[in-house]
């Protein structure tokens, strides 16, 4: 069998057998059996899943990493190797990311001996719910590490393309839970009541002008309302509307403004309706900063091996990895995958042949980082 197509069958036997964020069991342990199986030694920190290795020897430590977690989707392809777990999928391919590691952690062994330092190679838990990193740190995984990369395929950009940025790179990430509390009435006789649904979609529409008419247009933001849940029957006007939704800025100035806005808005309908408006505010990832030397050295050492490099839109998807570069410089790189569809859908299916490419991008990456750092 090939090098390519073992980590092709390998991506397969993950994408069968996904696990939810923290529930990653069987996947950790099918990662630790390659790892072993292959002669590299693991590290033994204290993780509940999630596996890290290391390869060559002396002071200098690079990291990579890779995410292990799948999410709750039905999957929808027709993909002979497609989840055997109902309702949960590899959708946002973490697979692929597992399996370009775990090249890229063989290629490494082969010359371990000659490499000027050690490369660590992380495979992070949790990533879809923004816990996996911390956990990777409070375990020590990062102590003695100069710097880290990381991948996410990009289903936008054919394979054997390559793209990145210098500075802020993916989006914070922020959600919000609004809960609207009027008063409950029969649908027949809502003078009788204060209509929470009436209320609750006038303040939908309210907040898209967040965006629009409050942030100035040089700037990103998106605020998305993405669940609206009341009332149980069709007669009757409920009590309460809740409202969930996000908001994605890439300046911590913006993010300020909006919360302030969103805050500002739910209390002006919550006075000019009597009605109570609570608004509940979850601090995600913070924007994913790219360290400007090391974005740079990504991309010479893509050119080099031949991807087709360009310099990577600002993204609005947050990325558990930015808490990462909060603790230690790095980059994060974007590598075409051409998917017909994009990730999180049911049906995506992202082009295999990039795996053997990025395993032997990354190899090289980590192996000139260590001369660089």
């Amino acid at each position: 069998m090939t090098f390519g197509q073992q980590l092709i069958d390998w991506r397969r036997e993950l994408h069968q057998h996904p696990e939810l964020s923290g529930q990653e069991v069987e996947t950790t342990e099918r990662i630790r059996h390659w790892l072993e199986g292959a002669g590299l030694r693991l590290l033994p920190y204290q993780l509940t899943t999630g596996v890290v290795t290391e390869v060559g020897k002396g002071e200098k430590v690079i990291a990579l990493r890779a995410d292990i977690d799948a999410l709750p989707i039905v999957e929808t392809s027709d993909v002979p190797f497609r989840s055997r777990r109902p309702g949960v999928m590899h959708a946002c391919g973490h697979d692929v990311h597992s399996s370009v590691m775990l090249g890229a952690a063989l290629l490494l062994k082969e010359h371990e001996n000659q490499l000027p330092g050690r490369v660590r190679i992380i495979f992070q838990p949790a990533e879809e719910n923004f816990t996996g990193a911390r956990a990777i740190i409070k375990a020590g995984a990062l102590e003695g590490v100069s710097a880290i990369f990381g991948m996410h395929n990009e289903p936008g950009l054919p394979v054997g393309s390559f793209a990145t940025r210098g500075g802020a790179f993916y989006a914070n990430v922020d959600r919000f839970v609004i809960r609207v509390k009027g008063k409950g009435a029969h649908a027949a006789r809502p003078h009788e009541g204060n209509d929470s649904i009436v209320l609750a979609s006038q303040l939908v529409t309210a907040l898209q002008s967040v965006a629009s008419r409050n942030i100035s247009t040089l700037e990103s933001v998106v605020v998305s309302v993405t669940r609206i849940q009341g009332g149980n029957t069709w007669n009757v006007l409920p009590e309460t509307v809740e409202l969930e939704g996000t908001v994605r800025t890439h300046q911590p100035e913006v993010q300020r403004q909006v919360e302030k806005r969103i805050r500002e808005l739910a209390s002006g309908f919550a006075s000019a309706f009597g009605a109570q408006i609570d608004v509940e505010w979850f601090a995600g990832p913070t924007t994913l900063v790219n360290d400007e030397k090391w974005a740079t050295f990504a991309t010479r050492v893509a050119r080099d091996v031949g991807y087709h490099t360009r310099t990577a839109d600002v993204h609005m998807g947050g990325e558990d990895f930015a808490v990462y570069l909060n603790a230690i410089p790095g980059a994060f790189v974007s590598i075409g995958s051409a998917s017909s569809y994009g990730l999180h859908h049911p049906a995506y299916n992202p082009n295999e042949t990039l795996i053997e490419d990025a395993a032997r991008y990354f190899a090289s990456l980590a192996e000139q980082a260590l001369l660089e750092s």
